[in-house]
């Protein structure tokens, strides 16, 4: 469900934090009459490969990348996936450099 809900009244712009159903949050306030669109950027850090073509998009916000669920893009293949935790504290078999 939704953890907080803030609204700021001057842009009227309603954010919701949580995990909650976009869907059903955009269906609630286009009842108001009021427009609506989903904020289509996610963290910089969610995504596997930020620079990919159909991610990056200049007219985003400093540390957000456009969100996709393109499979290619939005996830690590396995070889990745063993590359990043090779380095990993979480590892105990990990390559450590000092």
């Amino acid at each position: 469900g939704a953890k907080s809900v803030d609204v700021d009244w001057k842009q009227q712009k309603a954010t919701v934090y949580g995990f909650v159903d976009a869907r059903k949050v955009l269906r609630a306030a286009q009842a108001t009459g009021k427009k609506v669109e989903p904020w289509p950027y996610v963290p910089y850090e969610l995504m596997a490969h930020p620079y990919a073509a159909g991610v990056y998009d200049k007219k985003a916000p400093p540390n957000f990348v456009r969100g996709t669920d393109e499979p290619g893009v939005a996830t690590l293949n396995p070889v990745e996936e063993k590359y990043s935790l090779m380095f990993s504290d979480d590892n105990p078999h990990a390559c450590s450099i000092m």
